[in-house]
């Protein structure tokens, strides 16, 4: 029988993987939340496959809906056409979204997303006449991979090969409660400028710096500063997206709305690859014009592709029935009362949540970072476990499919302390 595990290792190149360390696990099928391996391993996946999968592996319905769709239209160019999977997917953000929300465009992922965000903000200025082309963002920002989403993003080992060639982006530090007034002193002194293009976010919680959580009333001070001065408020919602934070989206904790949306990862339930950018009309209204210099020059092969917004939709009935809403608010409570029972253990120096996300940031001696050393340890102690848990850094997280039983979700809160405990 071929070894599998050995010609992926020869031949595939897997992302944010140190190059010939890695020994894969081959799966042969995942149902729930459970991974099963080859080797006949059940393995719990406590991060939903990097934050994607809401509704657990393999989900009957979003099956149903794909093999339909399939069968009907698997891909269109969506330049000059359109279809039903994508009108309906419309449908059901416009009706979740702040009511100023109210032109969707498609692409592949969330970076793209946020690519689309930002050539959106810059692009509007400059149909206008009056380019600006400052970017104000949060240090820690993590928005992608492709080189827009990198260049508004905090420079560090994700993006140090390339940060000379990234374009400039101003940061004001990230909010805490020590320093929130010289956090907001610094944004409107970068606002009086009146150059300011755009400002991106993270709303309310940076997920890939640590899952940092941040207070959403400074926020609504900098979105109500930044729209003051018509400056375009880009939230990047993700990860923060579709309930993760226990509100449908992070944004929803605001009382400022921002002007444009990226969304992405839980849209399709881990289905297939979907992005979404959504704005107001006043930003689409830039480039509704005969003036072909004014076009959106911007598209995907796979733009709107029926299948993903087929999986979308579906997604969208099982996240938006009443079962799941108790299934996200039964997660909240007990990730709540985790963190609240882990805050006086030695090992930590804190520990927070938000809806379904819980993280513990652990002592180590070192800076909490993704690069920390404790990273390797925890990810294999877990995974020897049966636990998918894949820490950022010092800090372990988990971000559970909704489908997680109280049960499900007390064993790996139990194998958390007993990592703390034996190491």
């Amino acid at each position: 029988m071929e070894n599998l595990a050995k010609f992926d290792q020869d031949h595939i190149w897997h992302p944010f993987t140190q190059v010939g360390s890695h020994q894969p696990v081959v799966l042969k099928g995942a149902k729930g939340i459970y991974l099963h391996t080859d080797d006949g391993r059940k393995i719990i996946d406590a991060i939903s496959s990097w934050w994607v999968n809401i509704h657990g592996h393999s989900n009957e319905v979003i099956a149903a809906a794909l093999a339909k769709q399939a069968a009907e239209l698997e891909h269109v160019i969506f330049a000059g056409f359109t279809h039903e999977p994508a009108i309906q997917l419309t449908k059901n953000l416009l009706s979740v979204l702040p009511p100023s929300q109210q032109k969707v465009f498609f692409s592949d992922n969330g970076s793209t997303a946020v690519e689309v965000a930002v050539k959106m903000a810059l692009q509007f200025w400059y149909n206008q006449g009056t380019p600006r082309r400052k970017i104000i963002a949060i240090r820690g920002a993590y928005h992608g991979d492709t080189f827009g989403a990198m260049s508004v993003a905090e420079r560090n080992i994700f993006s140090r090969p390339f940060n000379e060639l990234l374009f400039e982006t101003h940061f004001i530090d990230f909010p805490n409660s020590q320093n929130e007034t010289e956090v907001i002193n610094a944004f409107h002194a970068l606002i009086d400028q009146h150059d300011v293009a755009a400002f991106i976010f993270e709303p309310i919680i940076q997920g890939a710096a640590g899952m940092r959580m941040y207070s959403p009333a400074v926020l609504d001070q900098l979105i109500s500063s930044a729209q003051k001065a018509g400056v375009i408020c880009i939230a990047d919602e993700v990860f923060t997206g579709f309930y993760r934070t226990g509100k449908f989206f992070a944004s929803d904790f605001l009382s400022n709305k921002p002007d444009i949306f990226c969304l992405s990862k839980g849209i399709t339930g881990g289905a297939l690859p979907l992005g979404v950018t959504t704005c107001t009309n006043r930003i689409f209204s830039a480039f509704h014009s005969d003036d072909i210099y004014k076009t959106f020059f911007h598209g995907h092969s796979f733009t709107a592709n029926p299948l993903a917004c087929a999986a979308a939709n579906a997604s969208f009935e099982l996240l938006t029935a009443e079962v799941c809403v108790e299934q996200i608010n039964r997660i909240t409570a007990h990730q709540r009362s985790f963190v609240e029972s882990m805050r006086s253990h030695p090992s930590l120096q804190d520990a927070r949540s938000m809806g379904t996300i819980a993280a513990i940031e652990l002592a180590s001696g070192e800076k909490t970072s993704y690069a920390n050393s404790l990273r390797k340890k925890i990810y294999s102690w877990f995974m020897n476990e049966g636990i998918l848990l894949r820490p950022l850094g010092n800090v372990i997280y988990t971000v559970p499919a909704y489908i997680t039983t109280e049960e499900e979700l007390s064993f790996i809160h139990n194998k958390i302390r007993e990592f703390l405990e034996k190491n």
